[in-house]
């Protein structure tokens, strides 16, 4: 949903506060403010993905995403060593010519200077880390073992709310559910750092904002979602939450024609259906890499940049999750280029 966009929360201190807000429809989306943070809510994430093109044509995915968790701990006593809010970030980049995910982690409590979360205004940071608004657009930094991103993104289309205006039903029952939007077909200028080697590239990416306190259902182990940016200036989100027998526990959606009529999706209109799976060498986990996906009457298949997108994320939000470049077809003719994430293939997420 730009769902880890789901922040997988393993934090044996989280203590339930009573003063979790509940998502309720029929709450408006106010833009640019929401781009901020929402502390009083248990989990936030800003999730950017894309493709990207260097100069020789080659191409690569890349994924950056900052997390933010109210813990329900030590909100009496504030200062940088209160464990009230929690920051993770991941960043990673699919390289083919490699056969490499490149990926890492942080993960730190919001103190001011090393990690936080601005209300008001997109500014989520981790060190040197950084997601923030600049101008009409974004930047996004960071860097990792042997690879570092330093990117422009500028958006080329209005705000996609998700659900019922924002408000987006995760399970049968009206309390799982988030505040969701999406920021489809993003302009991206700048470099990537491969072992030291600097690349100019540009591409296209897709940015996803979620905040909630109660998202995933008791029977629900993971969920598979895909956000593609499609060829005709369209956009499509998917997701399916699954339970331990991989049956559809809730589904839905978004898609946007390409002069920005959207319509949300009902579960009986979204459907993935597995083409091609892949097994992890080191999870054991077993991931579907292709896709026959429903969405309303059209329908698209889905094939991977690389079979090998697996990010290991134990040490901070504490999931081994696929998270990978993806490419879209009707038929044999390609229509989209996006991401895909697959959760819940190793154990049951704890949300």
């Amino acid at each position: 949903m730009g769902l880890l966009r789901l922040l997988v929360l393993c934090l044996p201190l989280v203590v339930w506060a009573a003063d979790y807000p509940p998502v309720r429809p029929g709450v408006p989306l106010s833009l640019p403010e929401d781009h901020g943070a929402h502390p009083r809510y248990r989990t936030e994430w800003w999730y950017v993905t894309g493709w990207l093109r260097d100069g020789e044509g080659g191409e690569r995915g890349f994924q950056i995403t900052f997390f933010r968790a109210r813990t329900g701990i030590g909100e009496a006593t504030p200062g940088r060593f209160s464990p009230a809010q929690l920051i993770f970030a991941h960043a990673a980049i699919a390289d083919p010519a490699s056969g490499r995910l490149r990926h890492d982690q942080r993960s730190a409590r919001a103190s001011g200077r090393l990690a936080g979360s601005a209300t008001g205004r997109l500014d989520a940071w981790l060190g040197p880390w950084v997601l923030r608004a600049e101008g009409d657009g974004f930047v996004a930094r960071a860097a990792g073992d042997g690879f570092a991103l330093d990117l422009r993104l500028d958006p080329r289309a209005a705000p996609m709310p998700n659900g019922a205006d924002g408000y987006s039903q995760k399970g049968p029952e009206p309390r799982h559910a988030s505040y969701y939007y999406s920021l489809p077909a993003l302009a991206v200028t700048g470099e990537i750092t491969l072992d030291g080697s600097a690349i100019p590239v540009s591409g296209e990416a897709w940015m996803d904002h979620e905040w909630s306190s109660e998202l995933m259902p008791e029977s629900a182990v993971g969920w598979d979602w895909v956000g593609l940016n499609l060829a005709d200036g369209g956009a499509a989100m998917a997701f399916r939450m699954r339970d331990a027998e991989g049956r559809v526990v809730w589904a839905g959606g978004t898609l946007r024609a390409a002069d920005g009529q959207a319509r949300a999706l009902s579960p009986p209109e979204v459907e993935f259906a597995p083409r091609r799976r892949w097994t992890s060498p080191r999870s054991g986990a077993e991931y579907p890499v292709e896709w026959d996906i429903r969405l309303a009457d059209r329908q698209l298949r889905l094939t991977p940049l690389m079979d090998d997108q697996e990010l290991d994320a134990r040490a901070s939000t504490g999931a081994v999750y696929w998270e990978g470049a993806v490419r879209a077809f009707d038929g044999e003719t390609p229509v989209g280029r996006g991401y895909l994430e697959m959760t819940g293939y190793t154990e049951r997420l704890r949300m």
